[in-house]
């Protein structure tokens, strides 16, 4: 392992962690109250899936390549599945509760962040074509490499999407849910084109 291995690790890592900012941003905005502990969650969760989607996807390549090939084709379609469905039940939280309370965000749960954290990091399976080189030592350290830049961006994507949250007051969550729904249409035309 040397420079260019750590480099190319970390530019995986940004490379792969926009859509999950993105999304960091979207809860962001969604919950500009949160409390500390899920401010760290959210990036935590990301950066867990964005380690653990590499890692498959070297273990598909390096045991059964056969069968990620026929997987790999459906990768769009999940996660833009997934991405509508939580971005379609937040604007429709938001609605529903619109005459109950204004001012209390809808939250995003921690089933709906394990589904948002499978979604944006799905494609990172792929990068287990990219590392099917490495040995499982440094197959492991560049997805936690990966992981690593994850959570910083996606740190940084929760604050910034606080910051909006504050400013945009009520209309957050039906922002928040157009924009996962953008997303998820981006991950779905960018991987079938």
């Amino acid at each position: 392992m040397d420079f260019i291995f750590f480099f190319n690790s970390a530019l995986l890592g940004v490379g792969l962690a926009m859509d999950a900012f993105s999304v960091s941003v979207a809860n962001g905005i969604n919950d500009p109250l949160m409390k500390r502990c899920k401010t760290f969650l959210i990036p935590s969760v990301f950066a867990f899936f964005q380690w653990l989607m590499p890692m498959l996807g070297w273990i598909l390549v390096t045991l059964v390549a056969k069968a990620f090939g026929v997987f790999e084709k459906f990768i769009p379609y999940i996660a833009l599945v997934l991405l509508l469905f939580i971005g379609g039940k937040m604007i429709y939280e938001s609605l529903k509760n619109k005459d109950e309370d204004e001012n209390e965000p809808i939250k995003t749960g921690f089933i709906a962040l394990i589904i948002q954290g499978i979604a944006t990091s799905i494609d990172a399976l792929s990068v287990g074509f990219t590392i099917a080189s490495y040995n499982l030592f440094e197959a492991f350290i560049s997805s936690l490499i990966i992981g690593g830049v994850t959570f910083g961006i996606c740190l940084i994507g929760v604050f910034i999407g606080k910051k909006a949250g504050k400013a945009i007051g009520s209309k957050a969550e039906i922002l928040g849910g157009i924009i996962l729904i953008l997303i998820g249409i981006e991950i779905f035309l960018t991987g079938i084109l």
